[in-house]
């Protein structure tokens, strides 16, 4: 079959890989029905992070389970499943206290760009929809495997609570459903930092109150403004850079909490500001199984549509485009179907 590999700095090639096969009795091969491009993606595809070339991408997906392993119990041919990107046997200790990311036996998925692929724990890191899905609900199914599942984790680890004021740094898909998820946990104001009127207009749609577009202490000051001084409540950072972080953590107030899901590159962070900050700081790989159940069933229910930041879709075979548009940002988030 053809997959996406990445061998160099905007290299990435649709070629003949192997098909997937059942390597383990825990393991489950789905035929994806759609796969997409992540952010984190674009940070090897750039060369700012070190990978083994050539390397298999794409860890968002969904589709159709077409076998399962002899030990496999709870999912079966032929339904329709949505994973995350950590394999996870979701019952060691780390998986029960609702991090699957950390589970004990975790193992990366990857290699989702591509027809098929092998999943392993299929018991602990699938979850089956109640049937086959309507076609226009699988873009919304396919972001809760990863963007909505981090946005929401983003939310969720800033202890989002009714009434607060909230602020979301960074616009990419997941900042987007950051802004989402803060205004599906009762925030009364949301601010998002952001500088492209598109992504601005969806923002708004998800139910941000305030766009700020200024950068560096310049946003540090507006946000205080809009503050009256005092800062944020809870402070989402949904990008991963030193400037990002450096932002978040200088626009929440005393007491607050700052989550953080951008995978961190060059971020540093100095003992002695952390202590005199008096914040709350919590984030890492998102335990996305841990909310996959709600969220499905909040897709499922049409409750919540987090497939609006898709608007770039391509055949699977033109996935060298996708890359392309989203380095450039001409695409928030690309969908990709075989």
């Amino acid at each position: 079959m053809l997959g996406t590999m990445l061998y160099g700095p905007n290299d990435i090639r649709f070629e003949d890989v192997a098909q997937p096969t059942i390597l383990h009795p825990t393991d489950a091969v789905i035929r994806v029905t759609a796969a997409c491009v992540c952010g984190s993606d674009l940070w090897p595809y750039r060369g700012l992070q070190a990978h083994d070339a050539p390397m298999p991408m794409g860890h968002e997906y969904c589709g159709i389970v077409e076998e399962v392993g002899s030990a496999v119990k709870t999912i079966r041919p032929g339904q329709f499943v949505i994973g995350s990107f950590f394999a996870s046997d979701n019952t060691c200790p780390h998986c029960q206290h609702g991090y699957q990311s950390s589970c004990q036996n975790r193992e990366f998925v990857g290699g989702a760009q591509a027809p098929m692929l092998r999943v392993p724990l299929a018991d602990g890191t699938l979850v089956a929809t109640p049937e086959i899905p309507s076609a226009d609900l699988i873009p919304s199914l396919l972001a809760v495997s990863d963007v909505m599942g981090t946005g929401w984790f983003a939310a969720d680890a800033a202890n989002v609570r009714p009434g607060a004021t909230a602020v979301v740094v960074g616009d990419g898909a997941v900042g987007l459903l950051a802004v989402l998820s803060a205004k599906l946990m009762g925030a009364e104001r949301i601010i998002a930092m952001s500088r492209h009127p598109d992504r601005q207009a969806i923002a708004r749609q998800l139910g941000a109150t305030n766009i700020v577009e200024e950068r560096g202490e310049d946003g540090i000051a507006r946000i205080r403004d809009l503050t009256k001084g005092v800062g944020a409540d809870s402070v989402l950072e949904c990008v991963g850079t030193a400037q990002s972080m450096d932002q978040a953590l200088k626009v929440v107030r005393p007491g607050g909490f700052t989550s953080f899901v951008g995978v961190p590159h060059g971020v540093e962070l100095r003992g002695e500001d952390l202590f005199f900050y008096h914040v709350h700081l919590h984030g890492g790989p998102a335990p996305v199984r841990r909310f996959l159940p709600d969220l499905i069933a909040k897709v499922w229910d049409k409750q919540i549509n987090p497939g609006l930041v898709f608007d770039l879709d391509l055949p699977l075979a033109q996935v060298a485009d996708a890359y392309r548009a989203m380095d450039e940002r001409r695409a928030i988030k690309a969908i990709l179907r075989p």
